[in-house]
Parts: structure tokens; sequence; C-alpha cells
């Protein structure tokens, strides 16, 4: 796992704020349990230092109520 420097200033996938990003050029494991600090982890597959890899922006749960507050009744 590696936090990269060119980290975007909000997740590409669901274009959102997020606290944190790490990127994983290995095999990984994500358990879908309830997580008292992150509400949803947004996946995004992207080349790492010429190598595939994958990032992991990690929302917690007041970014991720950011989406319902945004969403027309």
């Amino acid at each position: 796992m590696e936090i990269p420097a060119d980290a975007p200033a909000v997740c590409p996938v669901c274009e959102k704020p997020y606290e944190s990003v790490t990127v994983h050029t290995d095999g990984v494991m994500v358990a879908l349990n309830d997580n008292e600090r992150y509400r949803r982890v947004c996946f995004d597959p992207e080349r790492h230092d010429g190598d595939p890899g994958l990032y992991f922006y990690h929302h917690t749960h007041e970014q991720a109520d950011l989406e319902r507050a945004d969403a027309t009744p």
C-alpha cells in the first residue's frame, strides 16, 4: 500500500470529497462490514509508476452523507 502524491482533489469515481486515498499494486482484500470510520470506499483502476494499480478513495460517514444532502427528494 502506498499513498500517491498526485491524488486528485475529489474522488474520480463519485466526484465527492474523500478523507484519504491509497494505491495498491498487489493483491487486496476488502471486508464489506460496517466500519466506524468510513462509510464507503470507491475503487479506481489506475496505473502507478507504470504498473497496474488500484486507487482506494476512503469516504467518511459525513462525506458520504453529503450525497443525501445534495439529492433532491
